[in-house]
């Protein structure tokens, strides 16, 4: 049982987790953001490795990498920065990367740092199934390591199931075909999709994200799947107000919200 699956047999809806970018808006900032987010029940984190090319991000999350970046933030520092929180944090941490991170860091250099500290789980977008089968599959499960995969309204029901069958963390349910970033209130198109997914009865957990950012929107994915992951809003509110703002944006997501 990996760190996630761990989170789902303690708490299996209403999960809220936060995508932000290492590096961003400081350097320095990578391990408080985590403190700070755990401390106030985000229930798991995501990672996000800086990247020059950032396919799936709309233009608030390429610009926190293009400044992490520009910061000095790489993979060897994000791996030193997560490695020193390893035995003090105690919410299960996320990393969303690109395959050609991977693949220029060295994909075994690679698969041992991930799990030096103390992650087991991985999100690559852009990391073909094909691609997956034939090679990538075999090196995580050497190292202990998952692979999150991504679904959205245009794919079918064949690949989803698929996908579902290889799926050990959860399935990540792109709200909609697009980039991130915020796109105001769920839409009747989205809530047919979410439906859609849910009737599949599918043995994997659900994650919403993708346009997720705020008590609303997040209210509702939940109604659908089993939580949601918020990235581009809690990335704003970061470059505002800094590390000293997540309480209250954790308060702001959480609003008259009821655990079940």
């Amino acid at each position: 049982m990996n760190s996630i699956q761990h989170i789902f047999k303690q708490k299996e809806n209403n999960l809220l987790s936060i995508f932000f970018t290492a590096g961003f808006p400081q350097l320095e900032n990578t391990t408080k953001i985590i403190t700070e987010l755990s401390d106030n029940g985000v229930d798991f984190i995501e990672v996000g490795l800086p990247y020059s090319d950032p396919l799936a991000d709309g233009p608030t999350i390429q610009h926190s990498s293009d400044t992490a970046l520009k910061n000095g933030m790489n993979l060897d520092v994000v791996f030193q920065q997560l490695e020193s929180i390893k035995e003090s944090n105690t919410t299960p941490l996320v990393l969303m990367g690109y395959l050609n991170q991977i693949i220029k860091y060295g994909e075994d250099k690679f698969c041992k740092k991930v799990k030096e500290c103390g992650i087991d789980t991985i999100i690559i977008p852009d990391l073909p199934m094909v691609e997956y089968e034939n090679h990538y599959q075999q090196l995580f499960e050497n190292h202990g390591i998952t692979n999150v995969f991504l679904i959205t309204p245009h794919t079918s029901e064949e690949r989803i199931r698929k996908i579902d069958s290889l799926t050990k963390a959860f399935i990540y349910v792109v709200a909609s075909a697009s980039i991130t970033g915020a796109k105001g209130e769920v839409s009747s198109v989205q809530i047919n999709y979410f439906k859609r997914i849910k009737a599949m009865k599918l043995q994997s957990k659900l994650i919403i994200g993708f346009g997720i950012s705020d008590n609303k929107t997040f209210t509702t994915a939940c109604e659908y799947a089993n939580g949601a992951i918020i990235g581009s809003a809690f990335i704003k509110e970061l470059g505002k107000k800094g590390v000293e703002g997540i309480r209250d944006f954790v308060s702001f997501i959480k609003a008259n919200y009821v655990s079940k």
